[in-house]
């Protein structure tokens, strides 16, 4: 039988050899890194092109400023350095090399004599200046007198190399292989820069075909730093270039504006990629040679050629691993944003890894139906301790004992058993159980009075039990409340920016249409009720147009109510103005309280907050500590700061209270009670949860109609462990929310039904206003008591508003965009 000859996929043969092929230059940038960097060629190299670098005909201030650099840091391959420097030192002419050699030298001799000093760093510029300055003495004093000019020359060959290590020094260590900082600072630039501008100098006197290798190098790497980092790099690299160049060769002065200029026009050019920039530079190499004085522009011009020939062949990929360093490039864009990226999902990540063990601890304590049995079983291994304590102090010298625990074994037991559950309700035993005991038993009487003594410890033990197991729930609840909390923000973390290219469309056509022209447009989100979008404008005069028309435009186009979150506008005419928009909240809380300390004093035990949650979200809150003064004001206040911490932490109500509750309970020894009554109102759909700790009813007047809220619940504090009832409730627009409390509610004197009396009172109010409505009823309960105030009094009215825009929506005629 032939077998069937497989088929072959040519895509992804493709793709194979694209991998291959990216593999194999990989493998070549390895290799050359390694030999260039590793091996330190490139150092060997600059050290040669350095030792035959000189400006203003007689300075050479390059060498002993780049071994001191490398002295500092890569002493490893110093010494080769050095040698370096001498061979290209030769290439220039002898005396030359004498002044590099007895440089090096005294730079040696200083350094050896100096190593005592610890900060070497800032030692270094003076052994430098030494160094460069005093064997240049020395050749000018052997062949005459030093006249003032020499002298000067001296003294400014010592100063450059002194500048120049300093260069030097912040230069060098960014051709490290192991750079980990991926970003450049400017000054790093500049230094940069001039490093390569200095090893530039080394060129001078070659040539090939008539064009000068330095003015071809120099005008390379300005069009890689302008196609790089644009007009301003460009610029930057071509004004250091050209003057290096032109201290160099005094005759080269024009070099530096046709390489500023170059520059600058090569980053305005490099929209058209590669051939943008050259023109650029060609640009500007025939302007100035026609328009400049003694500039040959045939060589210039084939300078110029030769350039941009080696620019043309320069590997893309080397021009993104330049502009990785380079601040403002896409590239370092891309890559701060993967460096981003990469922390938010190390950030998250471990954040999970967190909610995992929160979760898994909160498994670990939490009451399930194993840990029921368990309790069955535990209960079972009390009784039988119990009975052999009762039969340790009855039975143990009873001449029968052997008959009842012997032989009828099971009988005596259950008879047992039954009596300790009838003393355990706290009821005497059965008759007939009892009877049937006393024919069983010959210490009947004495049996049940040692069960009696011995039911204190057992019941003791049942207790800690029961708190133990109520424990256990409770840090159960609360570790599941911190879990969900943190997996909550481990997926907030990792939200990133979203594109939404065909919303940025409509959006910015439509606000076209309006005549406002957008700069910049950002959509983070478009979920319903979590709109963020960022945009950028310009306004000769702003008059509220964020307010007026943006908003209602993007409302419409998104279906729901955008409002302005901020803005910054700009203070001059046609300047940029930014703004943030994001989702209202359909309902919107008006808040009005009136409070009063008993007997008319300045400290209230209770307090009240209001809290803006998120998740769109209100909570207020009452709290009144028992007693009165500063004690009751500290118990209110602590469970009130202790609340909002925690609510704002994300966690669920309910276990914010009994965490509070449990707080409250321990941290002390000292009674410490407060009530709390909370509201939270979830402002997007208007539905309240009631929390009741302690606390008196709420109201909620409905036009003519009035509604009770109330729950039962002991304060904080008193117990360790309670169940929170919460009582939900719809509310809508206009309604008003009346919270209290005791002092108000318990106030009115010679009033038999206080509900009945307080309805009326908050019906009979003509206004809708929550500060009035509060001021109003305290004082109405006041005059109940002549103006006697025998207890803290605390009055807190929200009012529930359906949110609406200032400025109506604008009609347009383009769709509406759709939520993501």
């Amino acid at each position: 039988m032939i077998g069937s000859i497989p088929r072959v996929d040519s895509g992804s043969i493709a793709i194979e050899k694209a991998h291959k092929k990216r593999k194999w230059r990989e493998q070549i940038m390895a290799k050359i890194n390694h030999v260039l960097i590793a091996q330190g060629w490139l150092f060997y190299i600059t050290g040669f092109l350095l030792g035959r670098a000189v400006i203003l005909q007689a300075v050479s201030p390059f060498a002993v400023a780049f071994i001191a650099s490398m002295w500092l840091v890569h002493r490893d391959k110093s010494f080769r350095s050095m040698i370096a420097v001498i061979l290209g030192a030769l290439t220039y002419s002898m005396q030359h090399v004498v002044f590099i050699f007895l440089a090096f030298i005294l730079f040696i001799f200083i350094s050896a004599a100096t190593k005592s000093i610890k900060n070497q760093q800032w030692m270094l510029p003076v052994t430098v200046f030494l160094a460069t300055s005093l064997p240049r003495m020395f050749l000018y004093s052997i062949q005459d007198t030093i006249s003032s000019f020499q002298w000067m020359m001296l003294a400014i060959e010592g100063v450059l190399g002194a500048i120049l290590v300093l260069i030097f020094m912040q230069s060098i260590p960014l051709l490290s292989p192991k750079r980990y900082k991926p970003a450049l600072k400017s000054e790093e630039i500049v230094c940069l820069i001039i490093l390569i501008a200095s090893v530039l100098t080394g060129f001078i006197g070659w040539e090939v075909y008539g064009a000068s290798l330095e003015q071809v190098f120099s005008r390379y790497f300005v069009l890689v730093f302008a196609f790089v980092g644009g007009a301003a790099i460009g610029s930057t690299v071509g004004v250091v270039a050209g003057m290096i160049l032109s201290l160099a060769n005094v005759a080269n002065l024009y070099q530096m504006s046709l390489l500023a200029f170059s520059g600058v026009l090569g980053g305005l050019l490099k929209e058209g990629k590669k051939a943008g920039t050259a023109l650029g530079l060609l640009i500007g190499t025939g302007l100035i040679g026609v328009y400049g004085e003694n500039v040959a522009l045939l060589p210039s011009l084939i300078e110029s050629l030769m350039a941009v020939m080696l620019f043309i062949l320069t590997p893309a990929s080397w021009f993104e691993q330049i502009a990785r360093y380079i601040p403002g490039t896409e590239a370092y864009t891309n890559e701060q944003e993967q460096y981003s990226q990469k922390v938010r999902n190390v950030t998250a990540k471990r954040v999970e890894q967190f909610s995992d063990v929160f979760q898994a601890l909160s498994k670990s304590f939490a009451v399930t139906d194993r840990t029921l049995s368990d309790e069955k079983r535990d209960e079972k291994r009390d009784t039988d301790y119990f009975l052999s304590q009762v039969t340790e102090k009855t039975c143990q010298g009873c001449f029968l004992k052997n008959k009842c625990w012997q032989k009828e074994f099971d009988k005596t037991y259950s008879l047992m058993e039954d009596m300790k559950q009838d003393i355990t309700a706290g009821q005497d035993p059965n008759r007939n159980v009892m009877k049937d005991f006393e024919n069983h038993c010959v210490k009947s009487r004495q049996v049940v009075e040692a069960m009696r003594s011995e039911m204190s410890f057992h019941e003791a033990n049942q207790q800690l039990r029961q708190q133990v197991t109520e424990s256990k729930r409770l840090v159960s609840d609360q570790l599941q409340g911190v879990s969900e909390v943190m997996n909550d923000f481990a997926k907030e973390i990792l939200k990133e920016r979203q594109h939404h290219e065909l919303q940025e469309s409509q959006i910015i056509h439509a606000l076209k249409q309006m005549g406002i022209e957008l700069v910049r447009l950002d959509i983070y989100h478009l979920e319903k009720g979590n709109v963020d979008i960022e945009l950028t404008t310009s306004f000769y005069e702003y008059h509220g147009e964020g307010e007026k028309l943006i908003a209602p435009i993007l409302s419409e186009l998104l279906d729901e109510m955008i409002v302005v979150k901020t803005e910054d506008i700009s203070s001059f005419p046609y300047g940029y103005s930014h703004f943030v928009f994001g989702s209202a909240r359909d309902f919107a809380i008006e808040t009005g309280a009136a409070n009063a300390a008993k007997g008319g004093g300045l400290v209230s035990g209770d307090s009240f907050t209001t809290i803006e949650l998120g998740a769109g979200k209100f909570a207020m809150a009452i709290s009144d500590g028992m007693g009165n003064g500063k004690r009751a004001k500290e118990e209110s206040t602590e469970t009130l700061r202790l609340l909002q911490q925690i609510l704002q932490t994300g966690i669920r109500e309910k276990v914010a209270i009994k965490t509070i509750n449990s707080i409250l309970a321990l941290r002390t020894t000292d009674e410490m009670f407060a009530t709390l009554d909370l509201a939270v109102v979830d402002l997007h759909n208007a539905s309240a949860e009631f929390l009741k700790i302690g606390s008196t009813p709420s109201f909620v007047r409905r036009g003519n109609a009035m509604l009770k809220i109330e729950a039962s619940n002991l304060p904080m504090g008193i117990i360790k462990e309670f169940d929170v009832d919460i009582v939900s409730e719809q509310l809508k627009p206009d309604d008003l929310l009346i919270m209290m409390s005791d002092g108000i509610f318990d106030g009115p004197k010679d009033v038999e039904n206080i509900d009945i009396w307080i309805k009326r009172k908050i019906k009979e109010m003509d206004t809708e206003d929550p500060q009035e409505i509060a001021d109003l009823l305290l004082e109405e309960v006041i005059r109940t008591r002549s103006g006697d105030i025998n207890d803290d009094m605390t009055v807190l009215v929200a009012k529930v508003k359906k949110n609406t825009p200032r400025w109506a929506n604008v009609p347009i005629h383009h769709g509406k965009v759709l939520s993501m």
